[in-house]
C-alpha cells in the first residue's frame, strides 16, 4: 500500500488535486481510498466512480466517541470524586478535533493499493503529522513505562486504603494512546508515504513552498513533487493575463531552480474543476516514490575530532535557526517549525561544538567528550 499526503497553502487547490489523482489512480486500474475532511469534496468529485472508496472524516462524531470511550475507561475514578457524566447529545467538538479525527482515519487505511489523504492547509498539515510523534513524546515523559511495573501493586493499596485507585485507568488509557500513535507515525514514516505539495506559481506561493519544504525537511517526511497548480497560458492576447502568467513563470523558473523537488504543471482550465471530466483533464502526474530525507553522521575525528551530523532544511534562512541541547536530545528550530530529535547513541558522548547552515543543510559539529568517550590503547 502507498499513501499520498496533499497538502499546500490555503486556497490552492489541494482537495482538487487529491480528488484528481485520486480518479487518475482508479483508471490506472488501482484500488483507491480517498480520505477527506474538506466538505467542498463531494462538489469537486461528483459522482464516485467504482473502484474509489471515499471516506470523509465526520469531527464530530469522532470526538464524542472518544470523550464517551475515556469516560468509560475513566468510571472508577470519575465515580470516587462523585462527577456527573456527560452524554453524547450534549458534546461539541473543540478545536483540534478534526486533526485527531484525521489522524484515527489515517491509521485505518489498509485494503487499497493507495491511499490519498486531503490533508489541511500547510502549516496545519504539518503540525498534524507533528502530532504523533510529539503527543508519545509527552506521554514517556508524564507517565513512564517503567513505573507500570508497579501495576501489580495498585490492588493491594487501594485494598489497604480502602479507595479505587484512580492511577489504573490513568495507565492503561496511556498505553492505548501510545499503541494508537504508534500506529498513526508507523504510516506517516512508511518509506511508502510521500508529500505532494500543492501551490499556485507566484510571490505567495513562493514563500508558502519554501516554508513548507523546509517544515518538511525537518519532520523527515519525504517531498514527492510540486504541483503548480492554475498555471495560466503564456501566449495570451490579454495583457492582464500575459502580466499574470508571466510572474507565475518567474516563480516557476525559481522553484526549477531550487533542484529540491520535482515540478509538475497543472493548467487553469478557466472555471473552476468539477466532476470527473474536469478532473481528468487536468492530467496530473502519477504519484512518485519521494526522496529519502537521511541525516548521516559524518565522521571528521581524524581530520577536524569532530562528528558532524548533517540535517537537511532546503530553503531554511540562518537567522530563522535555532538549536539547543537538552540531555540526549536535540531541539531544532526552523520558522515556525520545531522538533526535538533523540541523538544518535555517538553523539550521545559528545559536546555541541558549534553549527552552520550550508547549502541547505544544517551541519552540527560534536566534538568527543573526554569524560564520556572510549579511551584509546
Amino acid at each position: 500500500m502507498r499513501t499520498l499526503l496533499v497538502t499546500g497553502p490555503g486556497g490552492s487547490g489541494r482537495t482538487t488535486v487529491a480528488a484528481a489523482t485520486a480518479l487518475a489512480a482508479v483508471r490506472a486500474g488501482r484500488s483507491t481510498l480517498l480520505l477527506s475532511a474538506d466538505p467542498a469534496l463531494d462538489a469537486v468529485l461528483g459522482a464516485v466512480p467504482a473502484g474509489l472508496t471515499v471516506r470523509r472524516v465526520d469531527p464530530a462524531a469522532h470526538f464524542r466517541d472518544e470523550l464517551l470511550a475515556l469516560q468509560e475507561r475513566a468510571s472508577t475514578a470519575l465515580d470516587l470524586f462523585g462527577a456527573q457524566r456527560l452524554d453524547g447529545e450534549e458534546l461539541t467538538e473543540l478545536p483540534g478535533a478534526e486533526q485527531l479525527a484525521l489522524l484515527k482515519a489515517l491509521r485505518d487505511t489498509a485494503g487499497h493499493d493507495l491511499v490519498v489523504v486531503d490533508l489541511p492547509p500547510a502549516p496545519q498539515a504539518l503540525a498534524l503529522l507533528a502530532l504523533p510523534e510529539q503527543l508519545r513524546r509527552y506521554v514517556r515523559r508524564l507517565l513512564p513505562p517503567e513505573r507500570q511495573a508497579a501495576r501489580a501493586l495498585r490492588p493491594m493499596l487501594a485494598q489497604l486504603a480502602g479507595v479505587p485507585m484512580p492511577a489504573q485507568w490513568l495507565y492503561e488509557s496511556a498505553v492505548h494512546w501510545d499503541e494508537h500513535l504508534a500506529a498513526v507515525q508507523a504510516v506517516i514514516e512508511a518509506d511508502s508515504t510521500v508529500v505532494r505539495l500543492v501551490a499556485e506559481p507566484g510571490p505567495a506561493g513562493a514563500d508558502a513552498v519554501r516554508s513548507a519544504v523546509t517544515g518538511l525537511a525537518l519532520q523527515g517526511l519525504r517531498l514527492e513533487s510540486l504541483t503548480a497548480n492554475r498555471v495560466l497560458p503564456g501566449d495570451s492576447a490579454d495583457p492582464w493575463l500575459t502580466t499574470l502568467a508571466a510572474q507565475q513563470g518567474k516563480a516557476l523558473g525559481e522553484w526549477a531552480a531550487a533542484g529540491t523537488y520535482d515540478i509538475h504543471e497543472v493548467r487553469h482550465l478557466g472555471r473552476d474543476p468539477r466532476g470527473a471530466d474536469d478532473l481528468a483533464e487536468l492530467a496530473v502526474a502519477e504519484p512518485g516514490a519521494g526522496r529519502a530525507v537521511r541525516w548521516p553522521v559524518e565522521d571528521r575525528l581524524a581530520e577536524d575530532g569532530v562528528l558532524v551530523w548533517h540535517i537537511p532544511l532546503p530553503g531554511a534562512v540562518r537567522e530563522e535557526l535555532d538549536l539547543i541541547r537538552r540531555d540526549d536530545e536535540l531541539v531544532v528550530a526552523a520558522g515556525k517549525f520545531r522538533r526535538i530529535v533523540p541523538l544518535p547513541s555517538a553523539l550521545r558522548r559528545c559536546t555541541v561544538a558549534g553549527a552552520g547552515l550550508k547549502e541547505g543543510e544544517l551541519r552540527v559539529r560534536f566534538a568527543p567528550d573526554p569524560g564520556l568517550w572510549p579511551k584509546s590503547v
